[in-house]
């Protein structure tokens, strides 16, 4: 074995890269100036930015084997990597307004009439067909629809008292806890709100319920970008967004916005992938005949281009749209279109699951006026 040196140890950690930006982690400076060498063993430390940060464990095993591969395997390194955190474990973390809920999912399209509040919904139902526990909150404060495919627009809302505190209580229809400003509001007037009043209103519908423990909490929100949208990723920490298009090239271009948007390094949430929404036509009588009235495959190249996932084409048939307004989503029926959804809900619980495994926690955005 040659001889051991500071600069040698630096060297085979460059090939070991932290998960949440690719960068090494020397470049990153998170090996700290502590390298001591005594014979063949070797220990130093490595410094991660908080106590709980989730890749700390693997990243000490990728440094042992990194050295053990790019030096030799006679190295004593097993066991001599220390680990330490610029923010000490007793600085209080920001608390998070649903500390029950374990993935918070934005459903989000960049025009309205793609179909996104029909995706959301029965994207809610066919996750909790799966065994989930669910909450679908209703963000779209202008055309609030999902009380409407979930026959609950005549619910009563009640307020529990929980630790002293009154809150809402959702509505839960199909195994989804459900909530919606159309709840608060006449459903045959516009709500003719300031965004500030819209944001307000949200946060109340978020903060001040009962949504309890939740393996996914879907926000179904507005069309396009809006002070909802940066309201939203200031008040919650999300997981990741599903953005959903329909073929034609107009919804495609305003869906790269949205894109844009949740990918901009000052919001930087994570998109999921794409759902095509009305990727053909299928009469129901001909199950097997498609007809592409709004193109083909637009999302798909999108898809492609923007190296996003796609995670599903849903076709056009009259069974969704009646679902809808008969207050019954057809992913609760084992139809070819019910699968769909139930394929689709595969879909996201995979990228959820790569998600995570990948990249740290996402974080609200903060701003600064």
């Amino acid at each position: 074995m040659e001889t051991l040196y500071p600069k040698l140890i630096l060297d085979a950690l460059t090939n070991v890269r932290y998960p949440g930006n690719g960068k090494n982690i020397v470049e990153l400076d998170m090996v700290e100036d502590d390298i001591r060498i005594d014979g063949n063993k070797v220990s130093f430390s490595l410094i991660f930015d908080k106590p709980t940060d989730p890749f700390a464990k693997s990243l000490v095993k990728a440094a042992e084997t990194a050295i053990a591969t790019y030096i030799s395997p006679e190295v004593d390194i097993k066991g001599n990597i220390s680990v330490k955190f610029r923010q000490q474990a007793g600085v209080r973390q920001e608390e998070t307004p649903l500390p029950g809920v374990k993935n918070i999912i934005g459903v989000s399209s960049g025009k309205g009439g793609v179909g996104k509040s029909t995706v959301a919904s029965n994207l809610a139902v066919a996750l909790a067909r799966k065994g989930y526990k669910v909450g679908l909150l209703d963000a779209d404060i202008f055309g609030p629809s999902v009380p409407k495919m979930f026959g609950v627009e005549d619910e009563p809302i009640y307020m529990e008292n929980a630790g002293g505190q009154d809150r809402i209580v959702p509505v839960e229809r199909y195994g989804v806890k459900v909530l919606s400003i159309g709840f608060l509001v006449d459903k045959e007037s516009p709500v003719l709100w300031r965004g500030a009043m819209a944001s307000r209103a949200l946060n109340q519908l978020i903060t001040q319920a009962s949504w309890g423990e939740l393996d996914y909490f879907l926000i179904d929100m507005p069309p396009g970008t809006s002070d909802i949208h940066l309201s939203l990723v200031q008040t919650l920490p999300i997981t990741g967004v599903v953005i959903v298009s329909t073929p034609q090239q107009v919804a495609l271009a305003d869906a790269r916005k949205g894109i844009a948007m949740f990918t901009d390094e000052k919001v930087n949430v994570p998109v999921l992938g794409i759902v095509e929404n009305m990727a053909w036509f299928t009469p129901e009588a001909h199950p097997t005949e498609r007809y592409y009235i709004f193109g083909r495959n637009g999302a798909v190249e999108l898809a492609e281009k923007l190296k996003v996932e796609l995670l599903a084409q849903i076709p056009m048939v009259c069974g969704i749209c009646e679902g809808g307004d008969n207050g019954s989503p057809i992913a609760l029926a084992d139809t070819m279109t019910g699968m769909a959804f139930m394929d689709l809900a595969e879909a996201v619980d995979k990228a959820v699951e790569k998600r995570n495994s990948e990249l740290p926690p996402t974080e609200k955005v903060h701003t600064h006026q």
